[in-house]
């Protein structure tokens, strides 16, 4: 690759391509020597050791759950889901999109309303994107937003940093207590459904009043509760948000877990984040895919409702498989199991007259101990048992699935964790179930749910296994090939990374679990923090933020308090590039500021021009300013300093978005450049797989400036973190005071051992040679397929950085065929395609990646170039511009076997284009989606089985 180039060497390449005045020369020290697969895995065993996974019945909404063996084997610990993109291409994204539909339509029947999304990052942000969707959709002229005082106390937390951002007022009351007619005018209100403390009340006469005034309700609502008690939904409700963790996934001290958010019908169209609809295909089947693809944020962007446009898919798809396992009988049967033993010991606590604050609960107990809650804590933890102290005078306590697998209740004399729990008030050592249910007459479900065959037909190990081989093989993942999509990085996942994840040291941590069992994980947490810091030239990071989406929303809230804390609470301009990803101006909107487009130029720079004029025009206003780099074009500015001087010069900030970290990392750093803050996305540059469209994790990074700024969180085991000092090598102390924008203090932490593990086996040296390596495979594409398609941008010397955009609209112009029909056909090839249509309509945007070889590179030259020769042959009139391979790719099995065959090309050119081991064909399950008639005829939730007959 380098001699097809020119160079003799990587860093001769580098030297020609990085520009010399942002190159980076101090050494990296705080990174040790790298470590081979088994020095690695033997390190992480050592600090998972240093945590103490205790049996938590802490709750406060996080959960014991059994992992079923075939979830955990066939989809969490396979590589054909965990390794698969966001399914932009539907046709070859059929597995995930049967998985997600599953999803919604469970979500949306436990929770009694008409749509449910493909899944929230978490349940705090899903009910801050209630009460957002609430403020749009509402008929209230109010600013007020009620929230029942009996809340948890992180969705507090972050529902009141979110509120304050955008000039909300949110109003607590006890809502149980609170007389409907009292209530004042409100644009919204929310309820916790059952509440924190575990009770349960009927909030339908709240709920009736607040629509009265044109207001809308949200309840977060426990999805196992919802098997026993009356959904949301028929409540009157008009949105319900939560989270499936309980549904198998680990509590994982933290996270990732999939939130919820559904509503009711009329409200679909103001849905935050992904949504999947039914279609059609080309031969009029069934077809999945994404609808509503409006609502993208690199659509919409400074009018976006919402900065996230993930989903969590992979844990989505595992509470929706746990969720088809288990069916709905199996899910009553674990809530009437947890809610017995709840009302059990309930019973003798009472008749050992320990007072239970509320009648009716579900799982969780609040206990009045005047004066001696921290004594039973302190008595739970030395039998192992994690209890929940809410004051001096309060504790509070949740059965789960783990403690019914235990046999907890039975009255077991050697129940171990019986008898301790009963020890702990006092009792005697056996306590029976109760078969008299604590909940309210009135709220007891007598709705059906689940009903569809999906959830009644995979009952046996063996039909599970079957049905997750079945959906993976209808996918397209990097277990199969090279997914080339520029801008959002698909690199190996290597199995060393992976293996930790499972390990119950890390998934089996409660997220406010004491901080003496968590040592481990906060070491590693540390560890992360200060190699982030330094390769980045930052002073300080928080790895809180659970998607890139949050850490843009972080930084620029740390921005806002920076100014705030100065006396300039008139600095709300934030500057963002034409180009810039859709995000940056949603978060923007969402952090309280207002967004000034600067415009690019030809060759995709900022235009300095107007980057100047724009800072005169708001030189007083002026917070912040926005930019990738290297830019989202895919070439490193020469100008950048000159850029982040001008603003820097005006008082404002400079926010550079990491999202091509990757092709920096090593080479020069944010820090050094001009920037006072960042988030990462882990998910590209650190190897956390995307898991099918998940947003792994975006941790933020600042100048110590803005480090007291950063996400803050109140449960948090350590408010204290070290930003690494760069002149003497050491840590110093702060405290990050912010609020915080994710559920758990460290966001989605039980994945964190994937970027600890790749950047400890990698070393400086091996994250620099992998952003040498990427920038070498994305050049030699370019090369290759220069002839054949433009390179639409380049930097000096003609190189690209980590990505090249080859531009088709001259393609388009010439034979008719577009990049859509492009991207169509590389599956018949076998490749999934490349990014469409960003930054650039009419384009395609290629990142071959460091992981793929030289074979696989040329595998995909290849089709390119064999595509472009059929687009030749269109236009020179050898197949007619409606009835050739590329318009009407791409190509199933079933197209070219069944009938007869009445194309202007034949059968193998069809589905065998190239000369390569036919044995190893991809088949597309379907032909090509229709995406209009999805749109036009929205249905997201499961068809009947006859519809695919």
């Amino acid at each position: 690759m380098l001699d097809a180039l020119g160079y003799a060497s990587l860093d001769a390449l580098m030297d020609a391509a990085v520009p010399s005045a942002i190159r980076q020369t101090a050494p990296l020290r705080s990174l040790p020597a790298p470590a081979t697969e088994a020095e690695a895995l033997a390190e992480l065993r050592a600090l998972a050791a240093h945590n103490r996974v205790r049996r938590s019945m802490i709750g406060q909404g996080y959960y014991g759950t059994v992992t079923p063996a075939v979830i955990q084997r066939n989809v969490l610990e396979n590589p054909s889901w965990y390794t698969a993109y966001t399914p932009y291409q539907p046709e070859i994204s059929q597995g995930r999109l049967e998985a997600l539909l599953n999803f919604q339509t469970m979500v949306s029947e436990l929770a009694g309303l008409h749509t449910a999304n493909a899944s929230m990052l978490d349940e705090a942000t899903a009910v801050v994107e209630g009460m957002l969707l609430a403020r749009r959709a509402s008929g209230s002229a109010s600013n007020v937003f009620l929230v029942d005082s009996d809340i948890f106390a992180q969705t507090r937390a972050v529902l009141d940093g979110r509120a304050e951002a955008v000039g909300l007022e949110l109003q607590y009351l006890p809502l149980a207590e609170t007389d409907p007619a009292d209530l004042p005018e409100a644009f919204g209100v929310f309820v916790q459904y059952p509440a924190a403390s575990g009770r349960i009340w009927d909030p339908s006469a709240i709920i009736a009043r607040v629509k009265e005034h044109g207001g809308l309700a949200i309840v977060a609502a426990d999805l196992l509760a919802l098997t026993l008690v009356t959904s949301p939904g028929e409540l009157g409700a008009d949105v319900a948000v939560g989270t499936t963790q309980r549904f198998g996934v680990p509590m994982g001290f933290g996270g990732p877990h999939a939130g919820y958010l559904a509503v009711r019908e009329g409200l679909e169209r103001q849905m935050p984040g992904r949504l999947v609809g039914v279609s059609k295909d080309a031969d009029g089947r069934p077809a999945y895919r994404l609808t509503l693809q409006t609502r993208e944020q690199h659509i919409r962007r400074d009018k976006a409702t919402s900065n996230i446009c993930t989903a969590q898919v992979l844990l989505a798809v595992m509470a929706s498989m746990f969720g088809v396992y288990h069916g709905p009988d199996g899910l009553r049967r674990i809530a009437e199991g947890v809610h017995a033993q709840a009302a059990g010991f309930a019973a003798r606590l009472h008749a050992a007259g320990i007072e239970v604050a509320h009648t009716d609960f579900f799982d969780t107990l609040e206990v009045r101990v005047p004066g001696r809650a921290a004594e039973l804590v302190e008595t739970a933890r030395e039998r192992d048992l994690l209890l929940w102290q809410v004051d001096a005078d309060t504790v509070r306590f949740s059965f789960d699935e783990v403690t019914a697998a235990s046999g907890i209740g039975f009255s077991r004399a050697t129940d171990g964790l019986a008898a301790d729990l009963a020890a702990v008030f006092g009792l005697s050592d056996g306590f029976g179930v109760s078969l008299t249910p604590h909940l309210p007459e009135g709220l007891r479900r007598a709705s059906d749910y689940m009903t569809h065959p999906v959830f009644h037909m995979h009952r046996s190990e063996t039909a599970m296994m079957r049905y997750l081989k079945r959906l993976a093989d209808r996918d397209y993942a990097l277990d199969r090939g090279m997914i080339p999509l520029g801008s959002c990085t698909m690199k190996l996942n290597a199995a060393t990374e992976m293996a930790a994840v499972t390990w119950p040291e890390f998934s089996g941590l409660h997220p406010f679990a004491p901080l003496d069992d968590v040592q481990g994980s906060l070491v590693m947490i540390g560890h992360l923090e200060t190699w982030l810091a330094e390769l980045t030239g930052y002073d300080a990071v928080s790895l809180q933020p659970n998607a890139g989406s949050q850490g843009e929303l972080a930084g620029l809230l740390a921005i806002r308090g920076y100014h705030r804390s100065r006396g300039d609470e008139h600095r709300t301009v934030c500057l963002i590039p034409s180009s810039a990803h859709g995000t940056n101006a949603a978060s923007a909107v969402l952090a309280g500021m207002r967004v000034v487009v600067i415009a690019t130029t030809e060759t995709g720079d900022v235009d300095l021009a107007d980057l100047r004029a724009k800072i005169a025009e708001h030189r007083d206003e002026l917070a912040a300013l926005m930019i990738t780099y290297p830019s989202t074009h895919g070439v490193y500015e020469h100008e950048v300093m000159q850029v982040t001087a001008a603003v820097h010069e005006a008082g404002g900030q400079v926010y550079i978005d990491g999202a091509n970290l990757n092709a920096l990392l090593g080479y020069a750093r944010y820090g050094d450049i001009g920037g006072d803050v960042s988030h990462l996305n882990l998910h590209k540059t650190f190897c956390i797989p995307h898991g099918g469209g998940g947003p792994g994790v975006g941790p933020v990074a600042a100048k110590a400036h803005l480090a007291e700024f950063l996400p803050g969180h109140p449960l948090a085991q350590m408010h204290q973190h070290p930003p690494f000092d760069h002149t003497t090598g050491h840590a110093g102390t702060v405290e990050h005071r912010g609020a915080p924008v994710s559920a758990a203090p460290y966001g989605s932490a039980s994945i964190l051992p994937i970027s600890w593990a790749y950047a400890r086996m990698m070393g400086a040296q091996g994250l620099t040679d992998a952003t040498a390596n990427a920038v070498l495979a994305a050049n030699y594409v370019a090369l290759r397929l220069r002839d054949h398609y433009p390179v639409l941008y380049a930097g000096e010397n003609g190189l690209v950085a980590h990505e090249c955009i080859l531009d088709l609209r001259p393609l388009k112009e010439a034979t008719g065929i577009g990049n859509d029909d492009v991207a169509k056909r590389l599956m018949d090839y076998g490749f999934h395609a490349p990014t469409m249509s960003f930054p650039v309509a009419g384009t395609l945007m290629i990142e071959p990646t460091e992981s793929e070889d030289l074979a696989e590179l040329e595998r995909f030259i290849q089709a390119m170039i064999a595509i472009r020769l059929e687009a030749d042959a269109v236009a020179a009139g050898e197949w007619p511009a409606d009835d050739n391979p590329l318009v009407n790719a791409p190509h199933t099995a079933e197209s070219v076997i069944a009938g007869e065959w009445q194309h202007a090309y034949s059968r193998e050119l069809a589905v065998y284009p190239s000369a390569g081991d036919r044995t190893a064909k991809y088949w597309p399950p379907v032909r090509r989606v229709d995406q209009a008639y999805g749109d036009r005829n929205l249905v997201c939730s499961c068809l009947p089985i006859e519809a695919f007959a």
